[in-house]
């Protein structure tokens, strides 16, 4: 079965988030086309990135690395949950993106921002980082308003129109992964644990 990660991006303390991508996984868990997985970067203890080679050389040599990178080579695509931050998304996510590289390579994902533009700026960002990253993000988007979804600034209940719109995401996720594995020969090789939501893999 498909794997997708929800992963958590952002690190900051009072972070709306791991609410977010809560829900998002409750909307997973009424499906049956993939199994999910929430990912949160903070679990990793990742540092400002210390690993003296490139990624693309895929010689890790610091334990968080490794252990970053053996969670992330898991899936076969990915749901990044993540802020706006001065017209980009958070610092933290784009750390743990570049410690890794191959792990990224041919797969799926798609988006679920938040902010005060609905974090549209966030997900263009990382939209031209996908691309150097060989991953194929998909068109749909869910875009959550600070002013509309969060009561007082604070407390995440969103407009139910955006169930839809994460159903509609988590569609061309799940398709685009599942059409990227022929890219790669070891995709049936990854072992499973953590998390799992929506099925077995």
């Amino acid at each position: 079965m498909i794997k997708i990660g929800v992963i958590v991006g952002s690190t900051r303390p009072g972070r709306k988030a791991l609410d977010v991508a809560k829900w998002v996984m409750d909307i997973a868990g009424m499906r049956g086309d993939a199994a999910f997985e929430l990912v949160d970067i903070q679990d990793f203890n990742l540092p400002l990135l210390d690993e003296p080679s490139p990624p693309s050389l895929g010689h890790y040599t610091q334990p968080h690395t490794k252990a970053w990178a053996a969670k992330i080579a898991q899936f076969d695509g990915y749901v990044f949950v993540t802020p706006e931050y001065n017209h980009a998304t958070s610092g933290a996510l784009k750390n743990a993106i570049d410690f890794l590289y191959k792990e990224w390579n041919h797969k799926a994902a798609g988006f679920v921002s938040y902010g005060s533009a609905g974090g549209t700026r966030a997900v263009e960002n990382l939209r031209l980082i996908m691309g150097e990253l060989m991953v194929a993000d998909v068109r749909a988007q869910v875009m959550l308003s600070l002013f509309t979804d969060f009561e007082n600034f604070a407390t995440f209940k969103p407009n139910e129109r955006h169930v839809a719109e994460v159903d509609v995401l988590f569609d061309q996720v799940v398709q685009w992964s599942k059409a990227l594995r022929v890219l790669r020969p070891d995709a049936d090789q990854h072992p499973s644990d953590g998390r799992l939501v929506g099925g077995s893999a």
